[in-house]
C-alpha cells in the first residue's frame, strides 16, 4: 500500500510541475508587450547573428551582423528583408513569423497544450499550423522565450537562438515602417 501511495504522489508532483510551468510561461507572456534581444540563427548550417526587437502583435525589426547590411522588418501585415543589393516583400501570413509574432496564437496554443518536454533545462512546445512546423523554446528557471526552430518560406530548416533579453524596453514609434527599395 505504501509503494502505490509513493508513486501517486510521485505522478502527482509531476503532473503539478508541468501545469506549473505551463501557467508560469503563460504568466510571463502576458506580461510582455515588447522584447529586444540578441540572436543567432542557423539556417542549413549557415549561422547568422544580430538584434532584434518585437513589438506585440507582429511586429519585428531585426539587423544582422552581414556586411551587406541586412535588416528584416514586419509591421504586422508585410514582411521585408533588405539588403544593400536586394529587397524582399512578403505577405507576413505566408511565412512562419505570422504565428512567431503573434502573441495570443502562442498563448492560446500553450494553454490547450497538454505535452510539455523538459530536456536539459530547456522546455520545448511544438505547433502545426497552415503548413507550418514550430517549436518554440522556453528557459525552465526563468520562463523567457529564448528561440524558435521552423522552415523559412524556402522549407530551409531555421533555428533562432536568443540571448541578452530585455522585457518591455521602450521602442521608437517609427522603427516598423517598412523601408523603400531605393
Amino acid at each position: 500500500m505504501k509503494i502505490i501511495l509513493v508513486i501517486f504522489f510521485f505522478i502527482l508532483s509531476i503532473t503539478n510541475s508541468k501545469a506549473s510551468i505551463k501557467e508560469n510561461i503563460i504568466k510571463n507572456l502576458k506580461e510582455l508587450n515588447t522584447l529586444s534581444f540578441n540572436f543567432e540563427q542557423n539556417i542549413n548550417g549557415k549561422i547568422q547573428n544580430g538584434n532584434c526587437i518585437i513589438e506585440y502583435p507582429k511586429k519585428i525589426y531585426c539587423r544582422y551582423n552581414l556586411r551587406n547590411k541586412k535588416i528584416l522588418i514586419s509591421n504586422g501585415k508585410s514582411l521585408v528583408i533588405k539588403t544593400s543589393t536586394s529587397y524582399y516583400l512578403y505577405p507576413l501570413k505566408e511565412t512562419p513569423l505570422n504565428l512567431i509574432l503573434d502573441k495570443n496564437y502562442l498563448l492560446e496554443k500553450i494553454y490547450k497544450f497538454n505535452k510539455i518536454i523538459v530536456d536539459n533545462g530547456i522546455i520545448n512546445f511544438y505547433f502545426s499550423e497552415n503548413g507550418n512546423k514550430i517549436d518554440f523554446f522556453f528557459d525552465k528557471k526563468t520562463y523567457d522565450l529564448i528561440g524558435w526552430q521552423t522552415r523559412d518560406i524556402y522549407q530551409n530548416l531555421s533555428v533562432t537562438y536568443i540571448s541578452s533579453l530585455i522585457k518591455n524596453k521602450k521602442i521608437k514609434k517609427n522603427l516598423f515602417k517598412l523601408p523603400n527599395r531605393n
